[in-house]
């Protein structure tokens, strides 16, 4: 017998094998809200937040190993995934409001907060305006810090394109971006990144969302210094070799204006190294987590 499978063929559903998992909706503060969840409720909670344009999968690697020592949850942001898609110009704030309600939701004050890119920026401005709702922060390709007005344009104009016309090559295109590796996006994560953004009125949604891509509303959201130099929890700030976003030096510099913050870079990594390189990711993070 043949075996002509692709050599490089993956699957959320192969990340997620052999994994205790489950994923349902709850209501954040009337927001019906998309979770994926492992790990025992009664262990220390680590909520995970994904970043633009993205949803709960980008966690697919992590819940196994991370379900082992918390109770690992990951949702879908306010106006993203299948979550609620409330008609408003999406701000950091508003985020952070969705955030608050989830761990009400969840049963809980405080979290330790994991955050890629958009959710890094999220999980930013809860440790500076909510210091009490975060026990520990990670800051994985976070935003907040820089504006780059070739790279947010980039960005716009994948994510609008993919969702306006939700084909499977514009989606593939806009994953792509996402990849030090471009092989890494298969088949799988295409489609469940498809059928999301093939909702009906998301294209809508997601011009929403891009709006701080634009300048004068970024400008007013972005973190100054000071307010990472306020930052408590114990923080650990993860960048990448080839994230498309910011160098490392730039993702070094939000590291050395918090307090303490340990700082590291993954090589051949893009914007979602907890996904590429996931077997050093879940270990560095797991670790800095129990606080090793």
């Amino acid at each position: 017998m043949s075996d002509d499978r692709p050599a490089n063929f993956s699957s959320v559903w192969s990340d997620l094998r052999n994994v205790s998992f489950s994923q349902g909706f709850l209501d954040a503060g009337g927001i019906r809200t998309r979770y994926m969840q492992s790990g025992d409720p009664s262990k220390p909670l680590v909520l995970a937040l994904h970043g633009v344009g993205g949803h709960a999968e980008a966690y697919s690697r992590n819940f196994g190993p991370h379900g082992e020592h918390f109770w690992f949850v990951a949702i879908d942001m306010l106006g993203h995934g299948w979550t609620d898609q409330p008609p408003i110009d999406y701000q950091v704030k508003d985020y952070a409001e969705h955030v608050l309600a989830v761990l009400k939701a969840l049963g809980r004050d405080k979290a330790m907060l994991t955050g890629e890119s958009l959710g890094g920026w999220v999980a930013t401005y809860l440790a500076v305006h909510h210091p009490d709702s975060v026990e520990k922060l990670v800051l994985n390709t976070a935003g907040g810090w820089t504006a780059h007005p070739e790279v947010m344009e980039r960005l716009k104009r994948l994510s609008n394109e993919a969702a306006s016309d939700p084909t499977w090559a514009r989606i593939k295109t806009r994953l792509e971006f996402l990849m030090c590796d471009k092989s890494m996006v298969s088949d799988d994560l295409i489609e469940t990144r498809r059928a999301i953004y093939a909702q009906p009125g998301f294209s809508d949604t997601m011009r929403r969302i891009m709006c701080l891509q634009e300048m004068e509303i970024r400008r007013p959201n972005m973190i100054t210094e000071a307010q990472y130099r306020s930052i408590e929890a114990p923080t650990l700030v993860v960048w990448t070799s080839h994230d498309p976003t910011a160098t490392p030096a730039e993702g070094k510099q939000i590291s050395e204006m918090i307090p303490g913050a340990q700082y590291v870079v993954m090589n051949e990594c893009g914007h979602w190294p907890q996904f590429e390189d996931a077997e050093l990711f879940n270990r560095l993070h797991i670790d800095f987590l129990l606080g090793k």
